[in-house]
């Protein structure tokens, strides 16, 4: 995304995201295996957070450059996890930031695959959260973010743990790039999905 003079990188902003969402999980006990690592990028508290190419996959590997390949691999590594914790209550959570039109603004919203009732009810609990989040903290305007069941999507169809697609937002649409820009509305997604989760653990 162009932002004034800068270029915005989805893969950047939606990792800043992830990071600040595992800490948050950690400091409630669970254990957090982030599938994608930059070992040079913690949680950065910069507007425009620069664009690198050393991302590896867990627990450390090179990212292939086709999509394909790079998908299974990273559906590897989470079946892998998710045979060493059978037993253990699992969750995968993808986090992604889209690129679209200019002019369409678009809500947080969910994904997952449409057998799984578990990740059915981790989306639905995420979506309350954001839900009463923006009712107080934005009464003025409604939140149109959705569920929906996509069991197409690669990794939703073959990670065995329940899993949920999050799309935080498009990284093209000027309304949307202050959602990321801002370090305090990150770390907002973040402490939100956080919630969510919990809530969902505690039910």
């Amino acid at each position: 995304g162009k932002y004034g003079p800068y270029t915005l990188s989805e893969d950047e902003y939606s990792y800043d995201v992830t990071l600040r969402l595992a800490r948050r999980l950690m400091e409630h006990g669970a254990t957090v295996y982030m599938i994608v690592k930059d070992k040079d990028d913690g949680i950065r508290d910069d507007p425009i957070l620069p664009l690198d190419k050393d991302e590896v996959h867990y627990p450390n590997e090179p990212i292939p450059a086709n999509q394909l390949q790079r998908l299974k691999k990273r559906v590897a590594a989470v079946n892998n996890l998710y045979v060493k914790h059978k037993g253990s209550h699992q969750r995968m959570l993808v986090l992604h930031i889209d690129s679209r039109s200019r002019s369409e603004n678009i809500d947080v919203f969910f994904y997952h695959h449409a057998n799984s009732t578990s990740g059915k009810n981790l989306a639905a609990s995420i979506h309350e959260t954001f839900t009463y989040k923006y009712n107080k903290h934005q009464p003025n305007r409604s939140y149109s973010g959705s569920i929906k069941s996509r069991s197409g999507l690669y990794v939703v169809k073959h990670s065995y743990p329940p899993t949920v697609f999050i799309e935080l937002g498009n990284i093209q649409n000027q309304k949307d790039q202050r959602r990321f820009v801002i370090p305090d509305n990150r770390q907002a997604l973040a402490n939100w999905i956080a919630e969510g989760i919990l809530k969902d653990y505690s039910e």
